[in-house]
């Protein structure tokens, strides 16, 4: 386990951790070609990692949302939260659903400039006010999210996101989780010749 994965909290060793939650960071690491620091900081209470892994595995597994549009989102939310590691992370994972390599670098800085058709923009405006006021949230938001063609359970779905998220980003921030090198570099690379 990568000891830099967070600077205020001691980093578990991978021998001290239960079998299952080794297991889960044995195969993130095989696919994806290196562990996660937010799975070893999480890793620090294991009932924690177990619970919000859980919750993150069902917003990304049973949604209505596109995988994109789920890394939008993240990275929108966490632009606002200046949340480092969920920045580079998930801009990284957004440059991949996407294939736009400019798209995580302009939601984390202003959604608001970024080329988005009105679907996508409304719904990070949304996603804007849920993080930043949500006292201020109610029934016009859901309309206004109908009006642009989500449905009800993509409605759900965009709050859940923006929800756990928001979890996340205070947990990174406060933490001090750092982004993985890799992070930084994928889906940067242009493989279609066309040099944009």
């Amino acid at each position: 386990m990568n000891d830099d994965a967070m600077g205020r909290f001691p980093v578990p060793d991978r021998e001290e951790l239960p079998d299952d939650i080794r297991e889960r960071i044995d195969e993130e690491r095989e696919r994806a070609g290196f562990t996660p620091n937010v799975m070893s900081a999480f890793a620090y209470k294991p009932s924690h990692f177990r619970a919000f892994f859980s919750y993150h595995d069902a917003l990304i597994e049973d949604t209505a949302l596109e995988r994109e549009e789920i890394e939008m989102l993240v990275v929108t939310v966490s632009g606002v939260n200046d949340c480092l590691y969920c920045v580079v992370a998930h801009g990284a994972l957004l440059r991949i659903y996407a294939d736009a390599p400019k798209l995580a670098d302009q939601l984390a800085t202003n959604h608001r400039t970024a080329d988005l058709p009105e679907q996508h923009r409304t719904m990070l405006d949304v996603a804007v006010e849920l993080t930043e006021s949500p006292g201020e949230v109610d029934g016009e938001a859901i309309e206004r999210l109908r009006s642009v063609g989500f449905s009800t359970e993509e409605i759900w779905d965009i709050a859940s996101v923006v929800a756990v998220f928001n979890l996340s980003n205070r947990m990174a921030t406060f933490a001090d989780m750092r982004p993985n090198d890799e992070f930084y570099t994928l889906g940067r690379t242009d493989t279609s010749g066309d040099g944009e």
